[in-house]
């Protein structure tokens, strides 16, 4: 296995968790948004409810100016009445006086409606003020825990692009160069490890002599999934025999030859 393999590894992670954190940081503009929105919706339902409010009372001074005109209709009826001179005349003023009552009643009742809506109203607003206060707090809150998310993820980014830099320098430029080609494909999986016989990248088998050549510390050759072209690696490496080790593997020979 290339003896650069481990710190195409340690890029590999570096990678991945500069994805996380830009992700992350991609996040973080639309929880701002999220939060401005939610605001905004309780201060359009406070504004809402004013307006109802405000309707409402003036729809209560419309009848209630209602009510005055059709009872000074109503006065000035009687006060005809007085002075007419035939039954007809008087039967005439007294329907429209009964007329104008009727109306007035009917306005009165209107205004008692409006009385309770505006009561409805004004209990509304404050429902609406309390739960536009509390988003407020709430919300303010969270804009700071995303303000301090933000700087704090953008700086563990800039400290790991940094690392990122440093580990690329000692990366032979071929291979970095291959490994930069692969992560178009493969984002932050550009290594793949071997196990039960099987590239983990994309799951097809591997043949048996590349994993014995990667369990192989003291071969440099760089092995690609003959499949989906990641670079393989193992963590099943086989120690390279020692000289005492290599001399008692000869003595038996040694002696069959005596």
């Amino acid at each position: 296995m290339h003896p650069a393999t481990g710190q195409l590894q340690e890029l590999q992670r570096l990678d991945q968790r500069i994805a996380a954190l830009q992700s992350d940081l991609a996040g973080l503009p639309k929880r701002m948004r999220d939060a401005d929105a939610q605001l905004t919706g309780a201060r359009t339902a406070v504004a809402n409810a004013k307006r109802v409010h405000s309707q409402a009372l003036t729809e209560r001074k419309k009848y209630e100016l209602d009510v005055e005109q059709w009872k000074g209709r109503a006065k000035k009826y009687r006060e005809q009445s007085a002075a007419v001179k035939t039954n007809e005349a008087y039967k005439a003023l007294q329907h429209e006086i009964a007329n104008a009552e009727a109306e007035a009643s009917k306005s009165e009742d209107q205004v008692l409606g409006k009385m309770m809506a505006i009561e409805e109203a004004e209990a509304r607003v404050r429902h609406f003020e309390a739960d536009l206060r509390e988003a407020e707090r709430g919300i303010a809150v969270e804009k700071k825990k995303i303000e301090e998310q933000y700087y704090d993820e953008k700086k563990k980014l800039e400290a790991a692009q940094a690392e990122r830099a440093l580990v690329a320098e000692k990366v032979p430029k071929d291979l970095l160069d291959l490994y930069t080609r692969i992560s178009k494909p493969h984002p932050g999986t550009v290594m793949a490890e071997v196990r039960d016989h099987q590239c983990k990248g994309c799951g097809m088998r591997v043949l048996p002599h590349v994993i014995q050549m990667l369990k192989d510390d003291r071969d440099t050759e760089v092995f690609r999934c003959e499949t989906c072209g990641r670079i393989l690696y193992t963590l099943e490496l086989i120690p390279p025999s020692t000289d005492s080790e290599c001399a008692d593997r000869a003595r038996p020979a040694e002696l069959s030859e005596s």
